[in-house]
């Protein structure tokens, strides 16, 4: 009897995980790409941040798949779904702390924020003006059910830590 191509998400719980991971992540900067390149969305600093973890994400969890499809040592697994969980977690902190600065329910960093200071250093006003481009971190460029893209990264971070969780403790049937 043939076994489906699928067959080895049940199998390799481990690797399904992983990933799930991959793919949730990789679709995540993509629609940020999409945001940003297609609707003219432009990022502010607070949302470059954010980026960070999916580019530390992305890599280790394909490298996880590869990983548990060929038997890695458990030590090996266990150490790459701890570091996307840690990943995933800071980045919800970071994404709840800038939906936070979005709702105004405390300062954000004074670079996206603030008061814009660095126009005395000389020159042309006029001209600075037109070459200041800010991205404020405190205005919500676009929200859907009145969550931003901010607080989607949150929700999708803490996706990723549960994904990597149950990766961690994943058990090959029969086991």
């Amino acid at each position: 009897m043939r076994k489906s191509s699928i067959d080895w998400l049940r199998t390799e719980p481990a690797a399904a995980a992983a990933l799930a991971v991959f793919l949730v992540s990789a679709a995540t900067l993509a629609g940020a790409w999409y945001f940003q390149y297609v609707l003219k969305l432009a990022p502010c600093p607070l949302c470059l941040e954010e980026r960070i973890a999916y580019h530390v994400v992305i890599p280790l969890s394909l490298l996880m798949v590869i990983a548990a499809l060929a038997r890695a040592p458990r030590m090996l697994l266990t150490v790459g779904f701890v570091v996307i969980a840690v990943a995933a977690l800071a980045n919800a902190v970071l994404a709840a702390y800038h939906s936070g600065v979005e709702w105004q329910l405390w300062a954000g960093p004074t670079e996206c924020s603030g008061p814009l200071t660095s126009l005395n250093s000389g020159g042309s006003l006029l001209n600075r003006l037109n070459d200041l481009h800010v991205v404020r971190c405190d205005e919500a460029s676009w929200r859907f059910l009145g969550i931003s893209l901010a607080g989607y990264n949150v929700l999708i971070s803490l996706l990723l830590a549960a994904l990597a969780g149950l990766g961690l403790f994943a058990r090959k049937p029969g086991t």
